[in-house]
Parts: structure tokens; C-alpha cells; sequence
């Protein structure tokens, strides 16, 4: 008898929550709890009176494992709505990353003009080395950051995902 695995796929979460303390610790221990990923994680808050915040989750699961991870999040008290982005069809993802790279000679003018290809900004220059500021998909943060290593990359720092459904209905 063949027993048919369920094959991981990554998801993109929104979850709107209470802004209380301890919701993100709840969360993150729930993930903890049952052996799940998070492989990016983003909080913002979405209202004026900052009462209300954002979760971006992404994991990697099959999919009872990602109906019950819906499930228990849904079940959290301070949790308004949780919605699977990926499931649900097109959606808009970015990130941000900050990309410290040494550069001087060569290697700085070939840092410049990558940071051209990737519509990076400079957003800090010593003689000696840029920061970058680069935005867009994980593909595209992930290539920019390994063409630097090429050049002189010293140091990386990503937010995480952000994203958001198209169309005119809200989360």
C-alpha cells in the first residue's frame, strides 16, 4: 500500500489582530508549539489609533497542515480575520533589504551599476563602502544580495515579506 505525502508549499498569511501585548509571542508559540516555520514574519500597526495590526506570516506547510494552522489562528481571541493570500489567488508581495557592500576601485564601480540593475538606491556612501536600499521579490532580493557577495558584501538586513490581495476587497 502507497501512502500519498503531502508535499509543502509556501503561503503568505495575513493575519488582523488586537494590538495587545503578547499577541505576536502568542502566535510565534503557536508556530513553536507544533513544529511549524515561520519563515518570514512582518507587524505593523493599520489603523490611526493604532489599535489594530498587520501580520505577514509565511510557512512552508502541506495542506491539512496549513488548514490547521489557519484554524488554531483563527481561534485566538485578539485575531480579527486570517486570510491565505497564496490560496486565494494574485496577490502583491515585497520586501525591503538593506545591502552593506565594500567598494573601492573595480569593485565599487561594478557594485554601482548592479545596484542600476536592481533600481537600488544608495542610501549611505563612505569612500570605502554603500549601503543599498533594494525593494521588490524575494527572487530579486535574493540574486541582488548574491551579486554583491561577488563584489564585496559585508552585511544584509531584510524586513520581510509584505503583502497585500489585489482587488478592491480589504483584509
Amino acid at each position: 500500500m502507497h501512502i500519498k505525502s503531502e508535499t509543502a508549499e509556501r503561503h503568505t498569511l495575513a493575519v488582523i489582530v488586537d494590538n495587545e501585548p503578547g499577541i505576536l509571542a502568542r502566535i510565534a508559540g503557536l508556530f513553536t508549539a507544533r513544529g511549524y516555520n515561520i519563515e518570514s514574519l512582518t507587524v505593523s500597526e493599520i489603523t490611526a489609533d493604532k489599535a489594530v495590526s498587520r501580520i505577514t506570516i509565511v510557512t512552508s506547510a502541506s495542506k491539512p497542515m496549513l488548514e490547521q494552522i489557519v484554524a488554531q489562528l483563527d481561534r485566538l481571541v485578539p485575531v480579527h480575520t486570517v486570510r491565505d493570500l497564496t490560496a486565494e489567488g494574485p496577490h502583491v508581495e515585497r520586501e525591503l533589504a538593506l545591502v552593506k557592500v565594500r567598494g573601492t576601485g573595480d569593485h565599487r564601480i561594478e557594485a554601482l551599476r548592479l545596484a542600476d540593475v536592481y533600481r537600488a538606491r544608495v542610501v549611505d556612501a563612505t569612500t570605502s563602502s554603500f549601503v543599498f536600499e533594494v525593494t521588490g521579490g524575494i527572487e530579486k532580493i535574493d540574486k541582488f544580495v548574491e551579486l554583491m557577495g561577488e563584489v564585496g558584501l559585508i552585511e544584509v538586513a531584510r524586513t520581510g515579506i509584505v503583502a497585500i490581495a489585489r482587488g478592491k476587497d480589504a483584509a
